[in-house]
């Protein structure tokens, strides 16, 4: 072999690593997001306390990509190459902030559990569940350069906030109903929000995918349905 041939399968090698590293990085993410809706139904504060522990290795995954991604960086990446670390970059820190926003949900809950139980849970569950499909099936269209996977997330993203604002319209009705409630009811909205938030996030994955395979061509514009700002109860 000689040494061209060598420094582009050693380029390849790092590239295939890189990758390896988010697809790790995004199923962290995603378990940390599933076990932390599980916590809220279960009201179990050391499975919380464990899954708020956890952030730390999506962080340190995070780090080991941004240092991957400057060597490649120094090595010269062509045009090409240089749209792959580019997008690779932007994914970790949107995956770093998904697990971070379950790492809060988990938190939360410590907090939630000091209250009795609410029936509204159910609804938290339902839009989790949602925003954990988003984020596993980007995920999937990152690993695939599926463009038009990517943008069939991103338009799904209109679904998670038609859910998020109907259980935020909910909770402030019964905040009103019940001042007992309102203690509860606002770590629930905190809740919600950070779910909200991670659909963002698989959106903007979506985004970066589309911009992996089609470079600066323009996406469709997106349907957005978060009116919890206007909301009037």
């Amino acid at each position: 072999m000689n040494e061209h041939a060598h420094i582009v399968r050693s380029y390849d090698e790092e590239q295939a690593a890189l990758l390896a590293e988010l697809v790790r990085m995004g199923e962290m993410a995603v378990a940390q997001l599933e076990a932390a809706l599980d916590v809220v139904e279960r009201r179990d504060d050391k499975a919380a306390e464990r899954i708020i522990g956890n952030d730390e290795a999506i962080d340190a995954l995070e780090q080991q990509v941004n240092a991957d991604v400057i060597r490649l960086i120094r090595r010269g990446p062509l045009a090409t190459d240089l749209r792959i670390i580019l997008a690779a970059l932007r994914v970790a820190s949107d995956i770093e902030r998904i697990g971070d926003y379950a790492a809060n949900i988990a938190k939360r809950s410590m907090a939630l559990n000091l209250s009795p139980p609410l029936p509204h849970t159910r609804g938290l569950d339902a839009l989790g569940r949602l925003a954990a499909r988003q984020v596993r099936e980007v995920m999937a269209a990152y690993v695939a350069r599926d463009g038009q996977a990517a943008l069939r997330v991103r338009e799904r993203d209109a679904e998670l906030d038609t859910l998020y604002t109907g259980l935020f319209r909910e909770l402030l009705t019964y905040m009103m109903e019940d001042p007992r409630a309102i203690t509860p009811c606002t770590h629930l909205l905190f809740m919600a929000k950070n779910l909200e938030r991670i659909g963002d996030h698989a959106t903007n994955i979506a985004e970066n995918v589309w911009f992996l395979v089609h470079g600066e061509e323009l996406m469709p514009p997106r349907d957005k349905r978060d009116d919890s700002s206007t909301t009037v109860v």
